[in-house]
């Protein structure tokens, strides 16, 4: 009786004669060749938008800086109090212990305690002119290396790849002045919360960024808003 193949060699020869139809498509017909690899790759591969969010502009806040304008001089109006028909003087008050004098009271008297205009105060001020560096930022956060572009960074959701498909998240990150991100947070979330954290992740990881500097040149930490797309 013939032996029968075994199925390791019944895979080998099926791979030989799978490898020998590529290398006779790739070498009779290169071009349709590629497409149908291009078309196999895209299964497995995403492409992702590399532009920087820009975040809506803050709210402005009021002005706490320098002080207000004089108050107009107040003018009191020309009303004459009118005369009492009969006028009592009320009696001096008596001294609480007798004595040799004239005065109703004894001892030394400070400077009256009426609301008068004090001289320059010692309060805390408006705070126009202050001291500190300051400054502000002078160039934004820059990114300039790293990608997150693998499909296989992602697992696949329910739906298939499909469901995930068009959608976006927007994570924002602190930029230090070594140029790495951290302190990742989803500004604008997508359907899929397990692919936001991924993202967060991969930012802090893989990419790279030229820091925010002020207006000296000194770099300086700064937020920086990542947008990341499925197609």
């Amino acid at each position: 009786m013939p032996r029968r193949p075994r199925p390791a060699a019944l895979a080998a020869i099926v791979l030989l004669h799978l490898l020998a139809i590529y290398a006779l498509a790739r070498a009779f017909a290169p071009q349709q060749t590629a497409s149908v690899e291009r078309a196999v790759l895209s299964a497995v591969t995403v492409t992702v938008e590399t532009k920087q969010y820009e975040p809506p502009p803050p709210q402005p806040e009021p002005d706490s800086g320098a002080a207000g304008e004089e108050g107009r001089k107040a003018v009191p109006r020309p009303v004459v109090a009118p005369v009492p028909a009969i006028t009592v003087k009320p009696a001096p008050p008596a001294p609480r212990a007798s004595s040799t004098g004239t005065d109703n009271s004894s001892g030394a008297r400070d400077a009256g305690t009426g609301t008068g205009a004090g001289g320059t105060g010692t309060g805390t001020g408006s705070g126009a002119g202050g001291t500190g560096q300051g400054g502000g930022i002078a160039t934004k956060p820059e990114w300039i290396g790293g990608a997150i572009n693998n499909a296989r960074d992602y697992p696949r959701p329910a739906g298939g790849r499909q469901a995930r498909i068009g959608s976006e998240v927007v994570v924002k990150v602190t930029v230090g002045i070594d140029g790495r991100a951290s302190g990742c947070s989803v500004y604008k979330p997508s359907p899929d919360p397990e692919a936001d954290a991924i993202t967060c992740r991969l930012v802090e990881q893989r990419l790279r960024f030229r820091p925010a500097t002020d207006a000296s040149g000194n770099p300086v930490a700064a937020d920086f808003y990542w947008r990341q797309r499925w197609f």
